[in-house]
């Protein structure tokens, strides 16, 4: 059973079907990691005041509410409208290029050559209706139905890849991606194989002539037979690893084999292998376990927080350990419980705990990854996405945050793209906390946070690499997208809490 139960998913609806395609989500978008949140007052007053802003621009342009919504304008529209709903002025975003097109498309311009690495995705959800599509499209290909079909194995690679490269690529800035997958104690049940990860990065970077995607490989401590994947995956040459110290993210009520980063008896033995092959980059997913789950996973808890990351990093100084998520934990109840935290304690579990490590155990190859939490928070509690950000860049430093998105779950990553560059650390939480501005979309903070640490992290020449891409198929591809009037889907293909109808309550 996922977390997700089959009663669970019942009761809510599959992104894709959300009424509204609005240029941000207005709701919280989960994978089936953690229960979504039903729509918040604020996210519903949120909603209203952009789709009334959109009907009233998208008339004086004489185009469709969803037209404009799929613009520049409207993008900053959607800023706009967590402004005004939440107060605090965290986003850089006005009226005036909302309803000025020129305006908002001369700062998009100016700005999508950015160096944005995103390393942290996915191709789509684990999810059986789509399972079902894959065997419809072997049965139809057997059948001789459709000829393109036969003779080849169908996979949810076959019904995504297209989307994702579309998404991913041409309707955001992103220049490069690592591909991801989770594990699970029921083989059948892992988001993708390692050998299909390194496959998927040998087909794109074949199609478009450059290296566009990087993949990651998974290793699971304590599963039978786990020492030799490992060796089978350091064959696959990965560029990086990657694991879960929950043990199986997706069926958390089976998990037999949860771990810990500074177990010397059991993990260390894959860190001496890593360090052997030279896979220096290890990233780990943290977080995303909410106070409602400790009851529910109680064996669980003690191997989600960050208790591990420092003894791990001290001991093992040849390795760069990047925690996915930033080790957040409240995602999955009500938004207000991290906010509610953040007013009482000037902290955020286990956001805080991470940034304190360098400090306290003396090390610098500890990294922070943005993931999920970054969309979650951008979109229920303002305050706190800033707050985050904040903690992370004054802990660890603005050269340790690295740019993930966990897309395709909550769509194309532009608009999160669009959250960091408009995004703002207020004077007053700056002054009270000691954090330092964000700064300017393209200034240095936030240029090291989309690209430059990525870079380094992964030893890419950005500059050699820019001169490649402006040559691959890709780029064109591109070009000839953007000459027709790019027509961003504005989708989200994870789950959503079922709408609310409030005209009962009238």
């Amino acid at each position: 059973m996922k977390f997700i139960s089959d009663e669970d998913r019942a009761k809510l609806i599959p992104a894709e079907d959300l009424p509204n395609f609005t240029p941000i989500p207005t709701q919280t978008i989960s994978s089936d990691e953690y229960f979504p949140a039903p729509q918040t007052a604020k996210q519903r007053q949120m909603e209203a005041r952009l789709l009334y802003m959109g009907d009233q621009m998208a008339g004086k342009l004489g185009v469709s509410r969803r037209q404009f919504f799929q613009t520049a304008a409207g993008m900053a529209a959607a800023y706009v409208a967590l402004n005004e709903t939440f107060g605090g002025g965290f986003f850089e975003a006005s009226r005036a290029e909302a309803q000025t097109p020129e305006q908002a498309d001369e700062r998009a311009k100016a700005l999508k050559g950015q160096w944005i690495m995103d390393m942290h995705t996915h191709f789509l959800r684990d999810d059986t209706r789509l399972v079902s599509f894959a065997a419809m499209r072997n049965a139809v290909g057997k059948a001789g139905w459709n000829q393109a079909l036969a003779g080849k194995e169908q996979t949810l690679e076959d019904l995504k890849f297209e989307n994702y490269v579309k998404e991913m690529f041409l309707d955001s800035d992103t220049k490069l991606v690592c591909i991801s997958s989770a594990p699970s104690d029921v083989t059948q049940d892992w988001f993708l194989t390692n050998q299909q990860m390194a496959d998927a990065r040998t087909k794109v970077n074949d199609r478009f002539g450059s290296k566009r995607l990087y993949s990651h490989a998974i290793f699971t401590p304590g599963q039978p037979g786990w020492l030799d994947q490992v060796d089978a995956s350091i064959a696959l040459k990965p560029d990086a690893m990657k694991g879960y110290t929950i043990g199986d993210n997706t069926h958390k009520d089976l998990s037999r084999f949860p771990w810990r980063m500074d177990d010397e008896k059991t993990t260390y033995r894959a860190y001496e292998k890593f360090v052997k092959a030279g896979v220096k980059n290890v990233c780990v997913h943290k977080g995303l376990f909410p106070t409602t789950m400790d009851k529910q996973y109680p064996n669980l808890r003690p191997f989600v927080d960050v208790s591990d990351v420092g003894k791990a990093a001290k001991d093992w100084p040849q390795l760069n350990f990047h925690i996915f998520h930033s080790g957040f934990r409240h995602v999955g109840g009500d938004p207000q419980l991290g906010l509610d935290e953040w007013k009482k304690t000037g902290r955020l579990s286990w956001v805080s705990d991470l940034a304190d490590i360098p400090g306290k155990y003396g090390v610098s190859n500890v990294y922070c990854d943005t993931g999920q939490v970054f969309a979650f928070t951008l979109i229920s509690v303002p305050e706190v996405v800033a707050a985050m950000m904040g903690i992370l860049v004054k802990g660890l430093g603005a050269d340790h945050v690295m740019w993930g998105t966990d897309a395709l779950w909550t769509g194309s990553p532009q608009w999160q793209i669009e959250g960091l560059r408009r995004l703002e650390i207020p004077e007053d939480m700056q002054k009270k906390h000691g954090f330092k501005p964000l700064g300017a979309a393209d200034g240095p903070v936030k240029s090291a946070i989309f690209g430059g640490n990525n870079a380094r992290m992964f030893n890419i020449d950005f500059k050699q690499q820019q001169a490649l891409q402006a040559k691959d198929k890709l780029t064109a591809m591109k070009v000839a997208y953007e000459l027709e009037g790019p027509e961003p889907s504005n989708l989200r293909y994870g789950y959503a809490a079922q709408p609310i109808d409030y005209s009962a309550f009238a």
